[in-house]
């Protein structure tokens, strides 16, 4: 890399990559560019976000995705609840939460969590039908 490059660009490449934090399973799969981090429900996102090291340097993984080109979706039930690095725009909901440079998808928490709700209830009805 030359002292010109303002960015390293990495590409990642994973269909089958298995990651355990606290004994919550997190899916990996990327599209060389863009990580997606599939987590089962909205409870083990925050029982992840509980457990990542709290070191008072939270912008340490976001500068190291935006120096090497990567963004980083968080999703539970297929909705996006956090976007991290290169293509993250925090805003006042992130400054508020003091997860910024992350961006918080409020809009996606919400759906993930009643996705998780009409799941619930419809698992009775499957054992009588």
């Amino acid at each position: 890399m030359s002292g010109t490059d303002a960015t390293a660009p990495l590409s990642v490449v994973t269909e089958d990559l298995t990651l355990s934090v606290d004994g919550v399973d997190l899916d990996v799969r990327s599209t060389g560019d863009r990580l997606f981090v599939e987590v089962a429900t909205v409870r083990d996102a925050v029982r992840v976000a509980r457990r990542l090291p709290n070191d008072g340097d939270a912008e340490g993984p976001a500068a190291l995705l935006t120096a090497t080109a990567l963004t980083a979706e968080v999703r539970v039930r297929g909705r996006t609840v956090a976007v991290i690095g290169g293509d993250a725009r925090p805003g006042l909901l992130s400054r508020e939460l003091g997860v910024a440079p992350a961006e918080i998808r409020i809009a996606g928490a919400l759906a993930a969590g009643a996705n998780g709700l009409s799941a619930v209830v419809r698992a009775p009805r499957r054992l009588f039908a």
